[in-house]
């Protein structure tokens, strides 16, 4: 430009806005936050009035410790799916609750006790129960603020609590339930223990690790054959004196041995042996009985070689169906007779020649296969008492007596090695070995557990309970029609694994015998047997005043001195019952909070039922498990219509996130470093039904994106920035270009609808991105930068200003669930007031005409043309033969007619950002440019002829002959 040229820069109408680049997001969302509380924005939302509830259950995590990446995974789906109903036209109340009883937070306080030298039995039920409670408290303040910090939307000043006075009258109510519909009653079974934390676990308080076991063989002599008139049953007096092997991981349970279990589908033989080498128990002459198909490993790991032995016959399993056999430890001395019992063969489908010997080592007190042999026989009466609460074998047991499985930090015990031992002593070993196998511990000491037999409280799931049969008449019956008719699954295979649960599990187990929750609200009559009708005390005036007094003083009222007194009242002996004092399994507080949360609270469900229920897939067999088999023993069906699933989260390589691996990424880190809006993006792109891998590469990536996106909303904002309402146009007056991405909005609203609707963020949020990082900025922005800078008040200029400003309310709003603190940074750079945020508005209503597929089909055929241009453009840019797109004016050569006379009808310069262009029916040159993806079209490159327009920079021949010099005719008309 030459220095007398006039400068036209000022008279451009470039974007305007103080919106910046950087976010600045770690430094300014906690002003945001300080905003909403301020103008009260989820308390502005409840009045909205006419609206359908919308209520997903918040499943409580527990209130121990500060939160993890998993936690913030959670807690912002839901806000999510909270956020997205409510601008869908909702009352979508959350109401945010935490779990306060149980072994958690009991396990710290103990920790607390024994850092002091304090015994927990020393101290009053009642204190501690406070020190718990106090516990509880102080980490849902902590956990509640972090929850905030991510952006999460809720009821805050007022959650849920399991421990409020309310909620545990709530739950012992629940629990009475089943004490009066005959679902509750005492049994006697194997549950998992921990011998660390005393107490019964629950499978989903169970996580798996390798553990390295002691492995043992050891036979069962064959004393005695019942004989049978059935089957080849003949003569199998050469089985007397035989030996059926078990194999065990478990050498602890020999000593509550009952039976040996086969397989009628597995083949067994009679092997003898032949020959020994030095140092082996077996002995020449000894018979075996062995599964054919492990009969090999067996002899070896006994250090028989081939050779050594031989097999004899086949074994039906009509003959080992009559077969009976002695303990090994049977009449060893100082025993007193204590093993002198008849061990019988029994069937088993568990059996499996997979592994071991083909026949399985049977102690009913200490397996679930085991128990359940017995269950079926009606041998219950044949269970063992011989192993305590600290795992250790009880004063009545010869040898072992007081020597421990593991001991208090879960470290082995005695109890292996000494079984081990005496086995070998009476010549009851025929080999063992070490093995490293995956086995149950406990998820919070980390401790291994083991089965014990103890009594407990169980509910019925096969039991009529009485009250709504409309899906069933027992808990497994209306369970399993929920999960299929009245359920739907996010994804659907979370119905396959809850069905599969719940079909094939056993009762449930109700009791732990700790201190820190709701106590098993019932009444035994002393001197009764479980099985007796009057066993349980079933008052409705009992009951009435215990949640009487729990809502008054909290469940503290059932530790009370004179508690039992108080609660019998007149309508029982004190002297004749005695008071329980287990607590409730911590999953029936959870399972119960439908009855709390829903059906007790204003802001709950009209009908007690939640729309959503959203956890982590473990919870299939937790608090999806649990407040299934809870409800449909009171309600008579599930709590929710949809439940939605999510994995857990995993570092960048796949692994488990652990602090000795050192690849925690944790919530607060993140949001200290990028903002809670990148972890809530990661969370929208991510395939949250799967396992989720972050780490600092990935959230580079992820705030990349961010980067992209903010840009898109940064240059709307600027076109925007002198938008009048008069300005406005019709669509139908728009040129074709607007009037695409109308339709592109149009189809886009359904997508979004759609995915949030059906809780699929990460195909809705992607839609939306691509649509604004690429449709819009690199397409259509692109091409009406000029107008929207060069041209006046035209009607294409104001159609883009009318299209930008329809973009902005939907992106904006489609958005705000997914960017909470961006949005609203966003809404309040164009719309700043005192009450004013994107979160108080719904979003827009698209009108349906604006879809026009024969258009959408036209510009798909324009934009492939484009391609081919700014293709053959970029190869002249690299070539440095022109610097801008704007240097060259092309010639288009177009084989199909149709498209042709599309193109003609667009402005194709326009779309291609040349000065000029033309479009041809001729046949192109050879050396024209082609895209293979795009045939029938050829670009022959030319450079546009004229001079440069000064102000909107086009080479055109009539710049220079208008009133204002150096201009082209479009920003000479402008200036004027």
């Amino acid at each position: 430009m030459c220095a007398d040229t006039p400068d036209y820069k000022d008279t451009l109408n470039l974007p305007k806005t103080d919106f910046p680049m950087r976010a600045g997001l770690p430094k300014r969302e906690p002003e945001w936050l300080q905003r909403w509380e301020e103008i009260g924005v989820y308390d502005r939302l409840r009045e909205k009035e006419g609206r359908e509830p919308f209520i997903l259950h918040d499943g409580p995590p527990y209130a121990n410790g500060n939160l993890h990446i998993g936690h913030a995974l959670n807690k912002i789906l839901k806000d999510m799916i909270v956020r997205s109903h409510q601008m869908m036209g909702h009352d979508a109340r959350y109401v945010p609750g935490w779990d306060c009883h149980g072994l958690p937070i009991e396990w710290k306080i103990e920790e607390q006790y024994r850092a002091k030298g304090k015994n927990k039995d020393e101290v009053p039920v009642v204190d501690f129960r406070q020190e718990c409670r106090a516990f509880a408290d102080s980490w849902i303040d902590v956990q509640r603020s972090e929850f905030k910090r991510l952006g999460v939307t809720g009821n805050w000043a007022d959650p849920y609590l399991t421990m409020d006075f309310h909620a545990e009258r709530v739950i012992a109510e629940e629990f009475m339930k089943f004490l009066m519909n005959g679902s509750l009653y005492q049994g006697s079974k194997p549950v998992m223990w921990s011998a660390v934390e005393k107490t019964a676990l629950a499978e989903a308080e169970i996580e798996y690790h390798d553990h390295k076991s002691h492995t043992i063989w050891v036979p069962f002599e064959v004393v005695r054959s019942v004989e049978y008139q059935r089957g080849d049953v003949k003569d199998h007096t050469d089985l007397l004196n035989a030996k059926a092997v078990i194999w065990t991981t478990t050498p602890w349970t020999i000593p509550s041995n009952k039976a040996v279990a086969y397989n009628p589908k597995v083949a067994y033989g009679l092997y003898e042996v032949t020959g020994t080498p030095e140092e082996c128990w077996a002995q020449i002459g000894d018979r075996y009985l062995l599964a054919d198909a492990l009969a090999e490993d067996v002899l070896s790991k006994a250090r028989l070689e081939a050779g050594m032995w031989q097999r004899l016959r086949d074994v039906s399993t009509n003959e080992l169906h009559g077969l009976v056999m002695r303990h090994p430890l049977a009449g060893a001395e100082g025993a007193d007779g204590f093993w002198d019992y008849e061990v019988p063969m029994i069937d088993g489908d568990h059996v499996t020649d997979d592994a071991g010997t083909g026949f399985v080592h049977t102690a009913p007190s200490h397996g679930a296969d085991d128990y359940e042999c017995f269950l079926k026989r009606n041998w219950l009466d044949r269970m063992t008492h011989n192993v305590g609460e600290e795992s250790e074998f009880l004063d009545h047991v010869p040898f072992f007596a007081g020597l421990r499985v593991f001991d208090h930090k879960g470290k082995e015990g005695k109890a292996n090695t000494a079984v081990i031992d005496k086995l070998v002593e009476v010549g009851g070993l025929l080999a063992r070995g070490r093995v490293t196998h995956s086995y149950p511990h406990s998820w919070r000491s980390k401790a291994p557990v083991i089965f014990r037999n103890t009594p407990q409280w169980f509910a019925a799931i096969d039991k009529p309970v009485g009250g709504d049969d409309t899906y069933g008449t027992t808990i497994r019956e209306r369970a399993l029609t929920s999960i299929d008719k009245l359920v739907k699954w996010h994804p659907q295979t979370g119905r396959n694994r809850l069905y599969s649960m719940i079909e094939s599990r056993p009762d449930w187990v109700l009791s732990r015998q700790r201190a820190w929750g709701v106590p098993l609200t019932c009444f035994v009559k002393k001197g009764a047997l479980p099985t007796d009708d009057d066993f349980l005390l079933r008052n409705e005036a009992v009951n009435a005043r215990i949640a009487e007094a729990f809502e008054a003083e909290g469940a503290d009222a059932w530790y009370k001195d004179g508690a039992k007194e108080r609660f019998l009242g007149n309508d029982a002996d004190p002297e004749a019952y005695e008071q329980v004092f287990d607590i409730l399994d911590v999953w029936f507080d959870s399972g119960s909070t439908h009855a709390f949360v829903l059906r007790d609270r204003a802001d709950g469900a009209p009908d007690g039922i939640a729309d959503v229920y959203l956890e982590g897939t473990d919870q299939h067999r937790g608090w999806f498990h649990s407040s299934m088999l809870q409800a449909c023993g009171t309600k008579g069906r599930a709590p929710y219509r949809n439940v939605v699933t999510h994995g857990f989260t995993l570092d960048e390589k796949g692994n488990k996130m652990s602090k000795s691996l050192g690849n925690t990424i944790v919530p607060e880190q993140v949001v200290k470093q990028y903002g809670a809006d990148i972890l809530r993006l990661w969370v929208a792109q991510a395939d949250y039904s799967a396992d989720q891998r972050i780490g600092p590469e990935i959230l580079k990536g992820v705030a990349d994106s961010y980067r992209r996106l903010r840009n898109t909303l940064r240059f709307m904002l600027g076109s925007l920035g002198d938008f009048r309402e008069e300005d406005r146009v019709a669509p139908e007056d728009m040129p074709e270009l607007e009037r695409w991405v109308l339709h592109r909005l149009a189809q886009l609203d359904e997508t979004v609808q759609q995915g949030y609707r059906g809780f699929d963020f990460q195909a809705m949020f992607q839609a939306v991105f691509n649509f604004a990082t690429v449709e819009l900025s690199a397409f259509y922005f692109d091409i009406r930068k000029d107008a929207l800078y060069c041209d006046g008040e035209t009607l294409r200029a104001r159609s883009a200003r009318t299209v930008l400003d329809l973009l902005f309310h939907r992106l904006t709003t489609w958005l705000a669930p997914i960017l909470t603190f961006t949005m609203e940074e966003v809404w309040l750079e164009r719309f700043p007031g005192e009450g004013s945020s994107v979160h108080l508005v719904d979003f827009p209503e698209t009108p349906a005409e604006w879809k026009n597929d024969a258009l959408a089909a036209k510009w798909a055929k324009v934009r492939q043309a484009r391609r081919v241009v700014t293709a053959a453009l970029e190869v002249q840019r690299t070539e440095k033969v022109i610097g801008a797109s704007l240097e060259a004016a092309p010639i288009v050569h177009v084989e199909d007619a149709v498209m042709l006379e599309a193109l003609k009808a667009v402005a194709f310069e326009d779309v291609c950002i040349t000065s000029d262009i033309q479009l041809t029916g001729d046949p192109a040159p050879a050396e024209a440019y082609r895209l293979p993806e795009v045939p029938g079209i050829a670009v022959v490159f030319e450079k546009a002829e004229g001079e440069k327009c000064q102000r909107c920079w086009k080479i055109l021949p009539d710049v220079g002959t208008h009133s204002h010099e150096g201009t082209c005719g479009r920003c000479d008309e402008a200036l004027a």
